[in-house]
């Protein structure tokens, strides 16, 4: 046989081997596609306990995401929690519950859930610099575990919250959106975890006290009224911080104070709570009454001012009348200390950093920020280590594009018109109003360049209220900065006056 007849009949006995095409029968198997992993595992449940005050407190902690739909019930997002919850004995009433979060707007809650009142948390040597890692992780002497329940919310589009898509991301980003996207959240929380009857309380920081300002009345429309709010560093008024007032300068006086005064540039021979009481009240007096007769005021009038502001500041007189009696807070940190070639931070000034340019008009970086990385590096091994959860992402500690997004208008409770420099403190007012028994807790750092204590004294005065709700407000400061729980000091008292108040908020 040749060879091309036994290439051939080797053909055509493939072929008959071959199954036979048709319509019916494709001529490829299509390739199996593997499911795309999701992005959030199961939600985690572990078991620990801790001592507090020499109590044993055994608690679950949960870190998972609650799916949030919007009025139409279409998914608009879900938004990361980690909850800790502590036993208790069968029969026994629901414990208190207290959702908290950070602000920014753009920030997680990882600041509040490592460095203030969660189980386990971070040891800083602040102010001065933490040193890299390893860091020091600790079960945490000041948590409230043993006075609440605590669940750390992220906002949307940080830490591992995430919205649905591109558009309904636009529905969290502005000041009355996060508030509706955080009640929605709150709400869930409470309805799969048969939360309705333990008492409620908020608990934010900085921006997160804007949000738990409007949350106090927003809840009220989902039938959910809250025991007590704790308001940290707060910001309720962004009227406050317009261009061409001078409300914002006179908040500010107190706290070059207390920044000079802590680096003995200021009110030498007086304690310093005794100092700023001086500082205040000149602040809203003369000093206030001088900035509002604004060019017009006489060179005598203005060089009294300065005299007298530069021995609150520790700032030049030559100075302070260059810039007309109106001090900027990233001038006063590169001028307080330019002499030194140093400047003073801005979350805490008590912080100092290094300069570049000794002759630079403001500030080039803030040196309190050096904690930060030993919050974010702990937190991802305490996520994973002992909660057990690892997402298919990475965690979005801070959004720094937030603010080029964000929404500032607001819609007061009493009125029809939107705004575009908010005052959430009428929103606190209206919820008060409505609810006669909520508390309010207000807590400041004097060295806080970020959030002027003064500031939050002023709008929590200015809510309107009857005399008879006047005393559910408390308003208390520490010797610390933005982040009063990095001073151990301050975190120790502070922890102190939260469960003094807790237990008073509870009383019938």
């Amino acid at each position: 046989m040749k060879p091309s007849l036994l290439t051939a009949v080797a053909l055509i006995a493939l072929l008959a081997a071959a199954p036979a095409l048709s319509d019916e029968t494709p001529a490829e198997k299509p390739v199996a596609t593997a499911a795309p992993k999701p992005l959030w595992p199961a939600d985690s449940t572990t078991r620990h306990q801790i001592t507090v005050d020499g109590r044993v407190i055994a608690y679950q902690a949960t870190a998972g995401v609650l799916a949030l739909k919007d009025k139409s019930g279409a998914d608009s997002g879900k938004m990361f929690y980690v909850a800790y919850i502590a036993d208790r004995p069968k029969g026994a009433a629901p414990r208190p519950i207290t959702f908290v979060y950070n602000g920014g707007p753009g920030s997680s809650s990882i600041w509040l859930h490592m460095g203030s009142f969660g189980p386990r948390y971070v040891k800083t040597r602040f102010p001065d610099p933490t040193p890299p890692a390893g860091y020091s992780l600790a079960d945490n002497p000041y948590t409230l575990l043993d006075k609440t329940d605590l669940v750390f919310l992220d906002a949307m589009n940080t830490g591992y919250s995430k919205p649905a898509n591109a558009d309904t991301l636009k529905g969290f980003m502005g000041i009355d959106q996060d508030a509706d996207g955080f009640a929605r959240a709150i709400r869930r929380y409470i309805e799969v975890n048969d939360r309705w009857s333990s008492p409620k309380f908020l608990m934010g920081e900085s921006y997160g006290t804007t949000r738990s300002a409007l949350l106090a009345y927003r809840l009220q429309a989902d039938n959910i009224d809250l025991n007590g709010i704790t308001l940290i560093s707060s910001i309720l008024n962004f009227g406050d911080l317009a261009p061409g007032l001078d409300r914002g300068t006179v908040n500010l006086l107190p706290t070059f104070a207390a920044i000079a005064h802590y680096h003995h540039r200021a009110g030498e021979g007086s304690d310093l709570d005794s100092f700023l009481t001086e500082v205040k009240t000149y602040a809203d007096g003369p000093y206030s009454a001088a900035l509002a007769k604004g060019h017009n005021i006489s060179e005598a009038e203005k060089t009294a001012v300065a005299e007298q502001v530069s021995r609150y500041t520790g700032l030049s007189v030559v100075y302070l009348k260059q810039v007309n009696l109106r001090i900027e807070a990233g001038r006063f940190r590169s001028e307080l200390l330019r002499d030194q070639g140093r400047i003073v931070g801005e979350l805490d000034g008590r912080a100092l950093g290094v300069v570049t340019d000794g002759a630079a008009d403001r500030a080039e970086f803030d040196p309190a920020e050096y904690a930060s990385p030993s919050y974010v590096a702990s937190f991802h091994d305490y996520l994973t280590g002992e909660l057990k959860y690892r997402a298919d992402m990475p965690y979005n500690a801070i959004d720094d594009h937030m603010f080029e997004v964000w929404d500032w208008s607001h819609q007061p409770p009493a009125g029809d018109k939107q705004i575009s420099m908010a005052d959430v403190a009428l929103d606190l007012a209206a919820a008060m109003r409505r609810n006669p028994n909520l508390k309010v807790l207000s807590l400041n750092g004097s060295y806080d360049l970020i959030t002027p204590v003064h500031a939050t004294e002023y709008d929590l005065a200015h809510m309107n209220l009857p005399t008879s709700l006047v005393g559910n407000i408390q308003i208390l400061s520490y010797p610390s900065g933005h982040m009063i729980y990095q001073d151990p000091g301050s975190q120790a008292k502070m922890k102190a006056d939260i469960a003094r108040f807790y237990d008073q908020a509870l009383m019938k």
